[in-house]
């Protein structure tokens, strides 16, 4: 494949940090974490998430609209349309045919699955609602963007757990490489903080039980970490040919100029101690982006805050990065937005490296001593050149995108 200079040319988001780009990143910015004691999750074991605050999906997209979309399409919709003004691009004007998306989640909605399901067990088949299937099944992710911004392209939406963000940046910058597109709308969403599925985390022992100081369970490299705490929200990014948005006088945000991916094929949810399969998703990024170790100056972890994933992740890092490149874990204030994290933080990145400002990993405050790696706590002023972003996912599916300035 002909490897093409792919540009980003728009960013849209809905985070825990609040809806839209400026909100989000003010949040990560200020390290101010999300997580709190959620209503919602009363009477199961851990009661912790990091909601999107503030999002009236009813004055955003219309009541009769949102009525029939579960909150992770909701949310990509936001997110999306935020991405395309940005990229001054407009769904009135352009050709269809040559606008591609592609989306990643973990798990489609199940908050419609457990709501309808709740229905047929009160009062029967009856009160199922015929818009059960297509407003839960995952591929309506980028279906339902098709419908809103008449992209009539290739269509597809990446499920690799919570690398699916991440994972649909790389294959989207594929498609631009290989002429099927001219525009990508890429990234991820998700809304799974549901009682059954926070039930299931709670019980594999992969959530934070830190409810006598919410604020701070989710702590990225932590001595003290023990788990995540869940987050909601989209990320998306517009992708272009740089020559085809230089052409248009776009601005270029930044440059996808790397993508690697691996699986460990170790164990369903444990990743590999030795992280093989993360060094060489690393390397692969690298080698991708021509460049080498010692030019990175940042990297956006994956980092959870579970035990195994932040051990295995630094210990590759300080592997892999002789004098280790300043590390930040975002998942500190925005909780872990699993299918939707790698495209969040993808946007994170390139804001981290347009703004020349490394943000803090929230609640760290004793580095585990385990671990050799630079990692910020205090907002970091930074010339950022060369930046990764690192997503891994249950059942060891690794993606670790590079980016440079315009």
């Amino acid at each position: 494949m002909v490897c093409v200079d792919t540009a980003i040319t728009g960013l849209g988001l809905v985070t825990p940090g609040g809806v839209g780009t400026e909100a989000s990143w003010a949040a990560v910015r200020d390290g101010r974490p999300t997580a709190a004691i959620d209503p919602a999750l009363a009477g199961i074991p851990v009661r912790l998430s990091c909601r999107v605050p503030g999002f009236d999906a009813d004055a955003l997209l219309g009541a009769r609209r949102a009525l029939r979309l579960d909150p992770f399409t909701r949310f990509a919709l936001v997110a999306a349309r935020e991405a395309i003004a940005d990229a001054g691009l407009s769904p009135t004007t352009w050709d269809g045919a040559r606008v591609g998306v592609v989306l990643g989640c973990a798990d489609g909605g199940p908050g419609t699955v457990e709501a309808q399901h709740g229905e047929l067990l009160r009062a029967g088949p009856s009160r199922v609602s015929p818009t059960l299937l297509p407003m839960q099944l995952p591929n309506m992710l980028a279906g339902q963007a098709a419908i809103e911004f008449g992209a009539t392209g290739p269509n597809l939406v990446v499920a690799t757990a919570c690398a699916s963000g991440a994972t649909a940046i790389g294959t989207a910058r594929d498609l631009l490489a290989l002429d099927r597109c001219d525009v990508v709308l890429a990234g991820g969403s998700e809304a799974m903080i549901t009682p059954l599925v926070m039930t299931g985390f709670a019980r594999m022992g992969a959530l934070s039980r830190r409810e006598d100081d919410p604020a701070t369970a989710s702590r990225p490299f932590d001595a003290g970490r023990d788990g995540f705490v869940a987050g909601e929200g989209a990320g998306v990014v517009v992708l272009e040919r740089t020559a085809d948005a230089r052409a248009r006088g776009s601005r270029v945000r930044a440059r996808v100029a790397g993508y690697g991916a691996s699986a460990d094929a170790h164990h369903m949810t444990s990743p590999d101690p030795e992280g093989r399969g993360v060094e060489a998703a690393v390397r692969a990024a690298l080698a991708d982006a021509d460049a080498g170790p010692g030019d990175v100056q940042h990297i956006n972890a994956h980092a959870t805050s579970t035990p195994l994933n932040d051990l295995a992740e630094g210990q590759v890092i300080s592997r892999v990065f002789a004098g280790a490149p300043l590390v930040t874990g975002t998942k500190g204030v925005t909780g872990h937005l699993l299918g939707a994290a790698g495209a969040v933080e993808a946007v994170l990145t390139v804001l981290a490296m347009e703004r020349g400002l490394i943000p803090p990993t929230a609640s760290l405050e004793t580095l585990d001593p385990r671990l050799d790696i630079k990692v910020a706590t205090t907002a970091t002023s930074a010339k950022v050149e060369l930046a990764l972003s690192h997503s891994f996912g249950f059942g060891g599916q690794n993606a670790v995108l590079a980016f440079t300035g315009p």
